[in-house]
Order: C-alpha cells, then sequence, then structure tokens
C-alpha cells in the first residue's frame, strides 16, 4: 500500500527545506519528490532522547510512549539500568517486550554497572558474561553508562572485560564521568568510550570534545545543564546531542525534546545544527534503524505547526500515524508485572542515631543538581543520640534495605525545608532501596511504612495526613495510565511545597540522595558514603 504525504519538508542530512510529497510504501519512505505547491504542513525528523533512563518517569514504555510521541518523540536510546538493578536481566527482558508493544522505538543498551558500587545493595549483579550475553541480543544496540570511572582509569579487569565484550561486538559504549577533565578525561576516552551526558561545567565538556568524545546536553527533571553547556553548541555542532536522562512524569506531561528544540531556536541556534542533534547524531552514531527524511529511510517523521514554534501537530512511526492532534492513535497495553520487594515493619527507634559524635558530617543537597555539597555541624547531643534541627533545616536522612530486613543507616540532610512531616521514595538511584528525609523519626517511619505496603512508591506524611503513589512494577514503575500517575506525582509535590519545601522537584532530588557515584556525600543502605574517596564516612 502506498501512502503519499505533502509538505514543507525540512532535511537536516542536506541542510535545505523544500516543498514536496513523500511517498510511503510498506512502512519506508520509497521516493520524496520535490513540488512547487506550498503547504500549511512543516514536516521535520521524529526528535531522539540520546539518552534516558524511562525507569525514572515512574511509568512502564508503553505507557512512557504515550505521553512522549504527542511532544514528537519517536526514539529513545534507553539505559535499562534502575530495573536490572531490581531484577537483573529479567527486567531488561520486562522493557524490551513492554516496549515492543508500541510503536514508539525503544532502544536498550546492556547495563555497564549492575550494582552500580559495592557499597549498598542491590536486587542484582550483572557480570561480564551477562553483559556478553546481552550484547549478543539485536535488541541490545549499545553498551550503557559507564559509571565506574575510576575502574576505567584503574584497568579494573571486569571493567575492561565489559568495554571489551561491547567492541568485539561492534556497539558503541556510553560514558558517564562526572567531573572528569584533563589527563583523567583523556585516559577514560582512550578506553573507547565515546559520548558523556554528565558534564557539568564548559570546561569539563571541552576536555571530553577534545578526547573525541560526544557530548550529550542533559535537560532533565533534576539535572539540568543546558544553560552551562548550550554556549558549546555554536563551536562544537557535529559533537553534540540532547537527553533528558530522568524526566519525571509531571514534566512528560508537558513536553519532552521538542522543549529543547524552541528553547535552542528561542537563544538563535540554527534550525539544521538543532535538527542534527535531536535526530542525526544519535541515529548515525548508535546506528538506530530510524528515519531522518531520506528516500530508502523508515517513515518516521513529525508534522509541527511550524518550525518556530514546534506545537506537534501529527507523529508518524514506520509510515502509520500514531499521534494526530492530541489524540494517540494506539491502544493502551497490558503491561504485567515484575518486583523485587521485601516488605517488613519499622518504628520510629529503629531511625534513632546513637554515636556520641556532635559534629555530625551533612549532605548538603542542591536543588537542581545531582552533585551534594557537605558541611560539619555540630547537633544536639542526649544520652548519645544524634539529633537533627529542623529548624535549622537540617533534617534526618536514612536509606532502608528493601531486598532484606535490616536496620536503617541514617544521617543528616540540609536543603530539603521539610519543617514537619516527611517524603520518601522507592526510586533511589542506583539500587532502589527506599530514600527517607524528615523532621523526626516518627514522620520517617510512618514514610517508609506506606512504601513497604505498595512493594514501592513515593509517600509524603504530615501531621495526620499522608499520601502515597505506588510503584508495584520494580518498586520503581506504576502500569496506571501516566496522566494518573503524572496527577499523582503532582499531588505529592504538592504536600512536600505545603511542608516548607522549596525545591523544584523534590521527589526527583531525593532519588539522587543514594546515588553512590556522584560526589561529594550520599547516603547508602550501608551508611554514609564520600563519593570523591569512595569509603565510608565515620558518624
Amino acid at each position: 500500500m502506498e501512502t503519499n504525504y505533502s509538505g514543507l519538508i525540512v532535511d537536516p542530512v542536506n541542510r535545505r527545506s523544500f516543498n514536496g510529497i513523500i511517498v510511503i510504501q510498506n512502512g519506508r519512505i520509497l521516493e520524496i519528490r520535490e513540488t512547487n505547491e506550498a503547504s500549511d504542513r512543516t514536516i521535520l525528523p521524529g526528535f531522539v532522547d540520546a539518552h534516558i533512563h524511562i525507569e525514572s518517569s515512574m511509568l512502564v514504555p508503553s505507557e512512557f510512549a504515550r505521553l512522549a510521541v504527542g511532544h514528537g518523540t519517536v526514539a529513545t536510546v534507553s539505559d535499562p539500568h534502575e530495573i536490572a538493578n531490581v531484577c537483573g536481566i529479567e527486567g531488561v527482558e520486562y522493557m524490551i517486550r513492554n516496549g515492543s508493544s508500541v510503536p514508539l522505538k525503544f532502544f536498550f543498551g546492556a547495563p555497564s554497572c549492575v550494582p552500580a558500587t559495592t557499597f549498598e545493595t542491590a536486587g542484582a549483579r550483572l557480570g561480564v558474561e551477562d553483559v556478553k550475553e546481552l550484547l549478543s541480543r539485536d535488541e541490545i544496540l549499545y553498551l550503557a553508562e559507564m559509571m565506574n570511572w575510576p575502574g576505567v582509569l584503574f584497568d579494573d579487569p571486569e571493567v575492561t572485560a565489559k568495554i571489551a565484550a561491547a567492541h568485539a561486538a561492534g556497539k558503541p559504549v556510553d560514558g558517564h564521568a562526572p567531573g572528569l577533565k584533563g589527563e583523567k578525561a583523556l585516559k577514560y576516552a582512550s578506553a573507547g568510550i565515546t559520548t558523556d551526558h554528565e558534564c557539568y561545567t564548559r570546561e569539563e565538556a571541552l576536555d571530553k570534545l577534545n578526547a573525541g568524545m560526544l557530548i550529550a546536553i542533559r535537560e532533565g527533571s533534576a539535572a539540568k545543564n543546558y544553560d552551562t553547556l548550550i554556549p558549546l553548541f555554536r563551536g562544537y555542532p557535529d559533537k553534540i546531542m540532547f537527553c533528558s536522562d530522568d524526566k519525571h512524569p509531571d514534566d512528560l506531561i508537558r513536553g519532552h525534546m521538542n522543549e529543547i528544540a524552541l528553547r535552542s531556536l528561542a537563544l538563535g541556534y540554527d534550525l539544521y545544527d538543532i535538527l542534527h542533534a535531536l535526530c542525526v547524531l544519535p541515529v548515525r552514531h548508535y546506528g538506530l534503524p530510524v528515519g531522518l527524511l531520506q528516500p530508502g529511510d523508515p517513515a518516521d517523521f513529525i508534522v509541527v505547526e511550524n518550525s518556530r514554534s514546534m506545537i506537534v501537530k501529527e507523529t508518524w512511526i514506520d509510515g502509520e500515524k500514531v499521534y494526530d492532534n492530541g489524540t494517540v492513535l494506539f491502544p493502551e497495553t497490558e503491561a504485567g508485572r515484575i518486583n523485587r520487594f521485601y516488605s517488613y515493619t519499622l518504628s520510629p527507634d529503629d531511625f534513632r542515631l546513637f554515636s556520641g559524635k556532635a559534629d555530625q558530617e551533612v549532605i548538603v543537597a542542591r536543588d537542581g543538581e545531582l552533585i551534594t555539597g557537605r558541611e560539619t555541624v555540630t547537633l544536639p547531643l542526649s544520652e548519645g543520640e544524634v539529633l537533627p534541627l529542623p529548624d535549622q533545616d537540617i533534617l534526618k536522612i536514612a536509606v532502608v534495605n528493601r531486598y532484606e530486613e535490616q536496620r536503617p543507616a541514617v544521617g543528616f540532610i540540609k536543603n530539603f525545608g521539610l519543617k514537619n512531616g516527611a517524603i520518601a521514595s522507592s526510586v533511589g538511584h542506583d539500587s532502589h532501596n527506599i530514600i527517607v528525609v524528615g523532621s523526626s523519626d516518627e514522620y520517617l517511619a510512618r514514610a517508609v511504612n506506606l512504601i513497604m505496603k505498595e512493594k514501592g512508591g513515593i509517600s509524603a506524611v504530615t501531621g495526620e495526613r499522608e499520601d502515597v503513589l505506588g510503584l508495584p512494577v520494580g518498586g520503581i514503575m506504576s502500569d496506571a495510565p501516566g496522566e494518573v500517575v503524572a496527577a499523582g506525582y503532582e499531588r505529592l509535590s504538592r504536600l512536600s511545597r505545603e511542608m516548607g519545601s522549596s525545591l523544584k522537584a523534590p521527589f526527583m532530588l531525593i532519588s539522587f540522595m543514594a546515588l553512590l557515584v556522584i560526589p561529594s556525600l550520599k547516603m547508602s543502605d550501608k551508611g554514609l558514603f564520600d563519593g570523591e574517596s569512595f569509603q565510608f564516612v565515620e558518624q
């Protein structure tokens, strides 16, 4: 069956725009005919998110797709690292299976660091042979973010073997090396690692570019590096991609990669360069079977109101219209569930910290950043118990093992702003134990126990009020419709703000407080951890 589709075609590969007709046959572009007939439709290649953890949307892939296609996204380069930490290879297979049930093209990588470190309890471990087996599959297109940058720099045998396996399979290796510069960046890149999305200074990104790496500028729900890094786009438009990394459901309702396109246009960047970063480079670098409006390509494209507004009117994937003016044209699917969650009940006494040391290292959270600071603060002591100072915004933080019954690891954190209550989340990168921040042990216990009952979720408690959004898929995703999850997420965010938090995304930020590979000070289920020296901190 042949379909003809006409409009103003924006071709970033050949850097030209023209009125034309796209001839589609069997899901591919048979030919493109140039015409003299003007059209009110502007046709662009579909957008690609060059690095994302679908799990961080709290949606299964099929529900993520239903929101993303309305923003012009046709494909994602997806690292299933989060579900792999919970459920191992079975979790990766779940993501592939569920993603294949919808038209949006999910391209998954083989998680390289499961668990992310040996300093926390995870639900699974992927060794060298597991990674090799994943890389042998056609559905796995790359080795996902190599977070163990010390292992790269010091030639750790397991790290080296995983990278070698990807190279042997002819598949690229993604990077994850926040703060690496100079000779260290050069050594990291020389291992055959080709991308990085963790740059948070221009100087760092320049060093990695000069080492031969591609930079994915990240603008997600928690980490936002666009403003800092976008000036590099003028000098290196052929080496820049865009990614979200982590996109929470309330943000995904509002927009996806189309927001980055619009923002870049507003700053005066060239449309063809923007489309090169959003479409051409990720497709070519990862070898994605995604169309770029060329004869012979899959018929993947979007129709926008005009190339200045980026308001998406239609999305086409493999020659089928999947989104039309506010309506998703493919049905909801039955997601099924997978999980690994051991539920037990905690009491307020479980969150008491006895140390005898009044001087405590305190995590300093930074709004919109994954990196934390640290301060040494003198805290009150009561018969050897160290107490928080909620009136000075020094709260308790605890990480609770979700895989086996264990006493929580407890510490202190600043800048969450909660006056009288607690928030908790079993979305806790990377091992997804339960993280809780609050003003008292009673609130901590209540918030955690709500999540325990749901076998995963996010929660907030204050006074007599409490609320929870269950995440029964892996303890990190919901199988409910995206709009329902987004509404629940916004409801809990409002409650956290009513408790005094001024953070833009408190539940996104709390989820990174156990991410040990990002400096400086974080909390593991085994204790307070120094992400620079890679050792536990005495409390």
